[in-house]
């Protein structure tokens, strides 16, 4: 025999799942109130890290019906959702979504929606990166040094080689100039490929 179970999520302790329950029991679902997960965990935890889901999810079985108001409800993006709901088809679990009319997503019309989501999902990702790299390439071509701050100056590098020159060992420079001793090899390693 076929159960439903709802799960109802907020980010913020002092949002509420009220009106989640409203929007499914308006839509003429009458679950039982020991079937409801309400949990309230930020959205950048994945689905099955959250300590309510994680608890729906061994209560679960083949046959049972999972409902959500919304797609992020049940997870942080889109590759996180469509994992989601995978692994609930995989037990046998439909999901259905009430802000896409209520269509199952482990049905045929649910697979293509979640086809055409997380196609959109990997377009934003991939005009993401885009921007990022043009923004890095203006940056550069403006003359900008990317990444972290060089621990010493040119001079201190120069030290720093002089002083190995003269025998000085590597901790007993990164004491000195109040670095660590990756830094001063880093700095030796590489005046030794210069070199070579």
């Amino acid at each position: 025999m076929s159960r439903t179970f709802l799960y109802a999520r907020v980010s913020t302790a002092d949002q509420t799942t009220a009106n989640q329950l409203a929007e499914v029991a308006a839509a003429g679902f009458a679950i039982e109130p020991r079937r409801i997960v309400a949990e309230n965990i930020s959205g950048s935890v994945a689905a099955r890290e959250r300590p309510g889901f994680s608890r729906l999810l061994d209560r679960l079985e083949d046959g049972d019906v999972l409902i959500v108001t919304k797609l992020d409800r049940l997870g942080r993006n889109a590759m996180d959702v469509r994992a989601t709901v995978e692994h609930l088809a995989s037990i046998g679990v439909r999901v259905h979504c009430m802000a896409l009319g209520g269509v199952d997503l482990t049905s045929a019309a649910g697979k293509m929606t979640m086809g055409v989501l997380g196609a959109v999902a990997e377009f934003e990702r991939d005009l993401l990166i885009e921007r990022t790299q043009a923004g890095l390439a203006r940056a550069r071509s403006e003359g900008k040094v990317m990444g972290r701050p060089r621990a010493l100056s040119e001079q201190q590098r120069d030290a720093v080689l002089d002083r190995l020159a003269a025998g000085e060992s590597v901790s007993a420079i990164a004491r000195a100039l109040a670095v660590s001793r990756p830094t001063v090899m880093r700095i030796r390693d590489r005046a030794m490929q210069v070199s070579a």
